[in-house]
């Protein structure tokens, strides 16, 4: 066999048992997840802002990022929900490079799964106890899920990802919403069948077990642009793109049709600059059209302390090792002007 088998890992609940979450921060998780939900159900008219770095490489500066997102957090609370993105695991297009902390807890060593799992929870749930900011992850391996499952308020489902069928079945049982996003190809057919097959639903084989779901019809939409066969970044956040959204939303009658837009990716043609802009345009396009106010709640953007990218062993403090974020100040800019023109 070409499998080399290393260790075998602790079942989440081991894991969990090892790293509890507090019951104080449970209890606040309960709180922070309800007042999601509503904005997803349309219940309140609160907006959705999930930020933060591309890749979660270092503990101490990802808590740093999010206490400063926390005290912004305090100042715009009757208008936005902040979900820090705290992001362990990267998919990675060639199969090369940085996979992230759950990988790699030291994006400088070799990877090492079980210390990885052992890392990530401790860092999610530090930031919460920090912040009382509950987080976002994207979920890579489906199988995974389990070990971050009480302390996540928002799961996104990547471009890559979006298709697969072990994804769509895991999101049916999840109950906090689940972003996923639009395929590479920028085909929003895909998406929303992603999204109708999470809404509904299944019996399947999930971690050794037969088991069977109610369906989550709090799995909605990410825009986050496209790419075509010229390997050319195709935008896909602009009005037309998102009333051709709302109508098929409309044709299919989901559940809580709900369009998140990804200002980062191929929307700004990974120039990370643009985000403020494609931001205006966005929070434009609500205010001309009551069928977007209605039905776009929330942004993604991708942002840390300092701006822009490095390789993994310059070590910046606070600067992404992977796609190039805003910098802070830049951040704190946007999320004040976001909350003057909702």
């Amino acid at each position: 066999m070409s499998f080399k088998y290393i260790r075998n890992i602790p079942s989440a609940e081991e894991i969990i048992s090892e790293i509890p979450l507090p019951k104080e921060l449970g209890i606040l998780k309960q709180k922070r997840d309800e007042e999601i939900k509503a904005v997803i159900e349309k219940s309140s008219n609160k907006f959705i802002l999930i930020i933060g770095p591309c890749s979660a490489h270092d503990e101490d500066a990802v808590c740093d990022y999010i206490g400063r997102l926390a005290k912004v957090q305090e100042k715009v609370q009757e208008k936005i929900i902040i979900i820090p993105r705290i992001y362990t695991n990267k998919p990675r297009t060639t199969g090369e490079g940085y996979k992230g902390m759950l990988h790699q807890p030291d994006p400088m060593d070799k990877p090492n799964i079980l210390e990885g799992l052992k890392a990530i929870r401790k860092m999610h749930i530090r930031a919460i106890s920090e912040s009382y900011l509950t987080p976002a992850d994207e979920m890579l391996y489906p199988e995974n899920y389990t070990y971050l499952q009480d302390v996540l308020s928002y799961v996104a489902i990547g471009a890559r990802s979006v298709e697969d069928q072990q994804h769509r079945l895991t999101v049916s049982g999840m109950d906090i919403p689940v972003g996923m996003k639009n395929p590479t190809s920028g085909d929003t057919s895909v998406m929303l069948n992603s999204i109708q097959a999470a809404q509904h639903g299944h019996t399947f084989l999930y971690q050794g077990w037969e088991v069977k779901t109610s369906g989550n019809p709090l799995a909605h939409s990410v825009l986050r642009g496209a790419v075509n066969h010229y390997s050319t970044n195709i935008p896909n956040y602009h009005y037309e793109d998102m009333m051709n959204l709302a109508k098929d939303y409309e044709d299919r009658g989901l559940t809580n049709p709900t369009i998140i837009v990804d200002t980062n990716h191929s929307n700004s043609m990974k120039r990370f600059k643009e985000q403020p802009r494609i931001v205006k345009e966005v929070l434009y396009s609500r205010r001309h059209s009551p069928i977007l106010k209605d039905m776009v709640k929330g942004l993604m953007i991708e942002s840390y302390i300092e701006e822009g990218n490095q390789n993994a062993n310059e070590r910046v403090y606070g600067k992404s090792i992977t796609d190039p974020c805003l910098g802070w100040e830049d951040s704190e800019k946007l999320i004040y002007y976001i909350a003057e023109n909702l």
